[in-house]
């Protein structure tokens, strides 16, 4: 009997606890997002959040899920996506703190140098308009096109000033630049959907950005919410040693902690 009732009473205690955790809802992709915030998870849950993670494979359904409140936060993009969203959209996401860059980098079934590169060839990079920008400058920077201004970072098509080799420059939504990889020349991929197509950015890209780069991966919420205690218990599990050696070792400088 005794035994029965301590079994109920720590089964009460449990649900109690249970029943008053805060619950924190992150819209994420799937690698390395989703990856790093199960990570943390039992450190939020000793502090009363249970985090739930849900995961997206479109940017902009993730901050207008943001926006119409279906979710707490985000986790998946940089600032100038989000400065880009909130202009088409007339949102006012913002950012909560920056937590890892995903050096941008260009990769090829067909070729392992750039030198190898045909004139003609077809160079597949991101439709959005800040990887669309991010994609070129990289492209500038390689030699392999000059822009009318190296410093914008929206930069589109019409601003290549010399493309000498005539590459065909075809924009694709991000997600797919993995699978077009042996029907395009070379593809600038972003680094989450490089891991997710199973590439290796240390080992198979052909050129990328260095871990300077200006394009941190940030938590976004709305205006009334990005102070939340939870949020702020979300970013502080997020920056911590055990995380940095968490990313180090995982992603093997695919993803590069800016906390």
């Amino acid at each position: 009997m005794k035994r029965a009732t301590l079994w109920l009473a720590l089964f009460g205690l449990a649900a109690s606890l249970t029943a008053h955790a805060e619950v924190l809802t992150i819209g994420a992709e799937a690698v390395p997002h989703a990856e790093i915030l199960e990570h943390v998870k039992p450190a939020l849950a000793k502090q009363g959040i249970e985090l739930k993670v849900k995961v997206f494979s479109n940017g902009l359904q993730e901050n207008l899920a943001v926006a119409g409140k279906e979710i707490d936060a985000n986790y998946f993009q940089h600032q100038p996506f989000l400065d880009s969203f909130n202009k088409s959209k007339g949102t006012r996401l913002v950012s909560v703190a920056a937590i890892h860059v995903e050096p941008f980098g260009a990769y090829s079934h067909k070729y392992r140098k750039t030198s190898e590169l045909p004139d003609g060839a077809t160079i597949a990079i991101p439709n959005d308009p800040s990887n669309t920008g991010r994609a070129l400058l990289l492209l500038h920077k390689q030699g392999l096109i000059s822009l009318k201004d190296p410093a914008n970072i929206l930069a589109s098509a019409r601003d290549i000033s010399s493309n000498p080799h005539h590459f065909k420059i075809k924009e694709l939504e991000a997600a797919t630049l993995p699978r077009v990889l042996d029907q395009v020349d070379i593809a600038l991929i972003n680094t989450n959907y490089a891991l997710q197509g199973g590439l290796k950015p240390k080992r198979d890209a052909l050129f990328s950005e260095g871990s300077q780069s200006p394009y941190a991966n940030i938590i976004v919420s709305r205006e009334d919410n990005r102070s939340s205690p939870a949020l702020k218990k979300l970013v502080a599990a997020l920056s911590t040693d055990e995380v940095r050696q968490f990313i180090d070792q995982r992603y093997q400088g695919a993803v590069v902690p800016v906390f």
